[in-house]
């Protein structure tokens, strides 16, 4: 290689310019970042001696619910003792929660140190952002010698960088009507993108069952001699109380109660579905010989955002008003958050919203209340929606409001205005929810 072409920061913020700029990132530019094939990520992995090989993993894809299951399982994992690496994507405020180990980011030193010894490689390839960062969750783990890493899907599943491991458990959560420009504009054709990441012999857990893709996963499976489960067929969770920020449930195999009144540090009934599905996948691994005792999952549910840095799903930002940020961002995530709103008490809504602008969001739009009231802004990223299109797509659907400037003055503008019992809602995309996040 030829060194004279190789990057060496001198600190944190050099190494996320090389990142930032070198790199597309779908997160901030959108479509042109989405790469067709799987080239870049083998050749980057051969070049690191194929880190991916040197620690056991679950692979989990899915188009809503995905990020919560995959911090739900890497949290059982922790709590039961294994020393336990998190891929997650995207970030809300710093890269470095992409890549956490046993809840703790990556170090900025490692982040520096992989830029440098990659960055000759990555001028040759040009690999996207997204390539570089699994890359980089790969190495870490390997050094970090985890004994089991949880990783996430970007989008997809067949030609994500990430389906280069070969998991101990496949899991799929579910499918919906998102990223069509890549993965094709039926559930069936989605789900086949998703059911890529089914290697041969390895179980896979499918969240939730659907007309349109249940076949689609069987044969899948069953081509591959992939044992199948589809977790809502087989386990059954049921919320038996919540309280803001806090639900209590029973876990159910067919009738027979297995778990009983395990307190989890998350609202939302969506979450049901989510939990049930980290917990067919727990029970997958305990048949891979994994050790995960009762009391180990009573830890890590109760401890959820403690152990691993969960964020940005119905997070309690504040009381009086009640401020609550959930980063939902397609018709499916959305109907799921409007639906837990309608459960809660209060007197008038206000909801703070960015959306990207590579996606129509008219059918995001149509399902939003009509009788709140909207403070539009852009999100601070290049694909972010000018919001005074977002205004006019959005009086299209009934909903009337403000534009701002920015998420932070929409959310300032939006508390001034709110009374002590009024809900303040900030929504339509991780990004305009990062921008409200402390810290």
């Amino acid at each position: 290689m030829n060194s004279n072409l190789s990057f060496r920061p001198s600190n944190y913020s050099e190494a996320l310019d090389f990142l930032y700029s070198q790199l597309p990132m779908f997160q901030r530019v959108g479509p042109k970042a989405f790469k067709a094939n799987l080239n870049n990520i083998r050749d980057l992995v051969d070049h690191l001696g194929n880190p991916e090989k040197k620690f056991r993993s679950i692979h989990i894809a899915g188009t809503n619910g995905k990020g919560s299951v995959s911090h739900i399982i890497a949290a059982i994992l922790q709590a039961a003792g294994y020393k336990t690496g998190l891929y997650t994507s995207p970030h809300y405020k710093d890269f470095r929660e992409r890549i956490k180990v046993n809840g703790t980011v990556v170090n900025q030193e490692f982040v520096i140190q992989f830029v440098h010894r990659i960055s000759d490689l990555s001028l040759k390839l040009s690999p996207s952002f997204f390539e570089i960062s699994v890359a980089m969750a790969f190495e870490y783990f390997k050094s970090e010698e985890v004994d089991v890493a949880v990783i996430e899907t970007g989008l997809g599943g067949r030609l994500d960088s990430t389906n280069i491991i070969v998991p101990e458990i496949s899991v799929i959560t579910n499918i919906g009507m998102d990223h069509t420009q890549f993965l094709g504009n039926t559930l069936e054709a989605i789900a086949e993108e998703k059911a890529g990441i089914i290697k041969k012999g390895v179980p896979i857990v499918i969240g939730k069952t659907q007309s349109e893709t249940r076949s689609v996963f069987q044969q899948k499976a069953d081509s591959q001699s992939s044992p199948l489960t589809f977790a809502d067929q087989r386990y059954r969770t049921k919320l038996t109380r919540k309280s803001m920020g806090c639900s209590v449930l029973d876990f159910f195999e067919s009738d027979e109660k297995i778990y009983e009144r395990l307190e989890v540090d998350l609202m939302g009934n969506y979450q049901e579905e989510n939990l049930n599905t980290a917990l067919a996948t727990a029970m997958a691994l305990k048949n891979r010989g994994f050790k995960i005792s009762e009391n180990a999952i009573s830890r890590a549910l109760s401890r959820l955002r403690q152990l691993t840095g969960f964020v940005g799903r119905m997070q309690i930002l504040g009381t009086g008003p009640l401020i609550l940020a959930d980063s939902a961002h397609n018709r499916e995530g959305i109907q799921m958050l409007i639906d837990e709103i309608s459960t809660i008490e209060f007197d008038r809504l206000k909801i703070v919203i960015g959306l990207v602008g590579d996606k129509d969001p008219t059918p995001l739009l149509s399902l939003l209340p009509r009788d709140a009231t909207y403070y539009f802004a852009r999100a601070n990223i290049p694909r972010g929606m000018d919001a005074g299109e977002l205004k006019n797509l959005a009086s299209k659907c009934g909903l009337s409001g403000g534009v701002y400037k920015g998420v932070e003055h929409a959310f300032i503008q939006a508390q001034n205005e709110a009374g002590p019992h009024d809900l303040v809602l900030v929504c339509g995309s991780i990004f305009t929810v990062a921008e409200v996040l402390p810290g």
